[in-house]
């Protein structure tokens, strides 16, 4: 009987809720709001606007972090069940290829923001 009291009670609500969208809807349609609007370029304009380098490296570069704190993580968590010698052997290295990594992109210059 309640099951069957609050499913008549949503029911009920579902069809003002609908009533109501369908009666405070506009009558117009502008065709710029109604266009799909994304990352701030404007819609009249050419779909083949220039995109920063610069901003696509260091989103990479984002990523790539991210990624490695997602990793080493659960390498901290496991410090306790793994040999200490294996243990420090492999976050050396995962640290080194990260190291290095970092230096070859700031060599390359993707981290320099005043261009």
């Amino acid at each position: 009987m309640l099951f069957l009291a609050s499913l008549i009670i949503m029911s009920i609500i579902m069809i003002l809720i609908m009533t109501v969208n369908l009666i405070s809807k506009k009558t117009f349609t502008d065709r710029e709001k109604s266009s799909p609007f994304e990352c701030g370029f404007d819609p009249k304009s050419s779909a083949r606007l220039p995109f920063s380098l610069q901003f696509f490296l260091i989103a990479v570069i984002f990523l790539i972090f991210d990624v490695e704190l997602t990793l080493l993580l659960p390498m901290i968590l496991m410090f306790k069940l793994v040999n200490i010698f294996q243990y420090s052997m492999m976050f050396s290295f995962f640290l080194i290829i990260l190291l290095i990594g970092l230096y070859h992109e700031w060599k390359q210059g993707a981290l320099n923001w005043a261009n």
